[in-house]
């Protein structure tokens, strides 16, 4: 018996520009055994079936009608050891969102990725992802927040001190 695996879904949305038309697709499943993968983008749908490298070797699966069209000529994915991430492409630019992911309202696991997704009227702000014409990311840099603080707690008073 195969099971259904965490899906994972974010947009973003622009009549403008055709790249701002995503939807951000992730199945977390640690450990597919890629040979065993099948993957199919249509316009209209995404199947899914996969082993995973555990020891009951557990297959996992899925087929999902989209609420709306998307390109898979233009559309990418990206297998890693944790999950398999895909970015979708709308086949037509609005700014308005989708109500949900899938074509009828349907009783799966599948969730709203809310480390990717914005709001609507949030979507043109900058993001983590912006680069603020540093050349970097904030994702990208390397900083240790807990060297900001300095010594904040050197001037702590202990008991002997207070005598």
């Amino acid at each position: 018996m195969s099971r259904h695996p965490e899906v994972l879904w974010a947009q973003r949305s622009s009549s403008s520009t055709p790249e701002k038309n995503i939807i951000y697709f992730t199945i977390n499943l640690p450990h597919i055994v890629e040979s065993s993968l099948t993957y199919a983008l249509t316009s209209t749908s995404i199947s899914f079936k996969a082993f995973t490298a555990d020891a009951e070797q557990t297959k996992y699966e899925f087929d999902l009608e989209l609420f709306a069209e998307v390109d898979p000529e233009r559309s990418d994915r990206r297998l890693t050891s944790r999950s398999l991430v895909a970015v979708l492409r709308k086949r037509e630019a609005k700014l308005e969102y989708w109500p949900r992911l899938t074509k009828e309202k349907l009783e799966t696991p599948i969730k709203r990725d809310f480390e990717k997704w914005v709001d609507e009227d949030e979507q043109d702000l900058p993001s983590i992802e912006d680069d603020f014409g540093l050349g970097v990311t904030i994702a990208e840099m390397d900083v240790d927040f807990s060297k900001l603080t300095g010594d904040l707690g050197a001037d702590k008073v202990t008991e002997s001190d207070s005598d």
